[in-house]
């Protein structure tokens, strides 16, 4: 049966399927020798090469999910280019595995890797709505006001953040649960009313909350992966 490229390169564990579309664009990938089009399909026995490396699929794969405390100063990408802080070569994972999502580098906490590139276009896709849940300290003291601006959603990035839940949890430290992912977003809603982040700390994504040490990782519990494919169950993807 004819698969796309796109998400031939997620159910292997390659990448996720939008970071295959980007492949595909930088003319990255081969199909049987030749540079194919966005939405090509594949076939068993076609040849698909990613920069001139033969790409194929394991009949026993078995899918990885890996929560991770990632520490500041990591970077989420799987670009080999990134010495000593990507975070796959700081996990070392015998297996190849990428992030869902990201933190950026001076953020850190929870953080999912995985192989299976269909849970992370479900995950990521904002209108899914899923939560991600943060802890985050600002360089002075907050008020109401600053509560309740961050809750209403605030003007970044030429778009207004969606309502969400934010409680006050000492003079400069706050928690606030997220269901959209714009770039820095927590960031950037504090700059805008005039605060600066000195540290940020994601706590729980979803049903999975941290619980483990700093750049350590562990693999979902039965009963974490029961109750996360529940969630998702009714999730679109991010591609078709």
């Amino acid at each position: 049966m004819a698969t796309r490229i796109n998400k031939y390169l997620s159910e292997v564990g390659y990448c996720s399927r939008r970071k295959a579309d980007r492949l595909i664009e930088e003319g990255k990938v081969t199909i049987n020798g030749k540079v194919p089009e966005m939405g090509t399909k594949v076939e068993e026995d076609d040849r698909i090469e990613v920069e001139g490396k033969l790409i194929e699929k394991s009949k026993t794969q078995k899918n990885i999910y890996l929560a991770f405390n990632k520490p500041v100063g990591i970077v989420c990408t799987t670009d080999k280019r990134v010495e000593a802080d990507n975070i796959v070569d700081f996990i070392k994972y015998p297996a190849r595995i990428f992030p869902i999502g990201r933190l950026d580098k001076p953020s850190e906490g929870l953080i999912f890797l995985t192989n299976d590139g269909d849970i992370v276009n479900k995950i990521l896709r904002a209108r899914n709505n899923h939560e991600k849940e943060y802890i985050v300290s600002v360089n002075r003291p907050i008020n109401r006001d600053f509560i309740q601006s961050m809750s209403n959603g605030v003007e970044i990035l030429g778009t207004r953040t969606k309502s969400c839940l934010v409680k006050q949890m000492g003079a400069k430290r706050f928690k606030i649960i997220l269901t959209q992912g714009l770039n820095r977003q927590i960031r950037r809603m504090c700059e805008s009313l005039d605060y600066r982040v000195q540290s940020l700390k994601r706590i729980r994504i979803m049903n999975i909350k941290l619980d483990i040490p700093t750049g350590k990782y562990r693999e979902f519990t039965k009963k974490e992966l029961l109750e996360l494919n529940e969630l998702l169950k009714n999730s679109s993807k991010t591609f078709d």
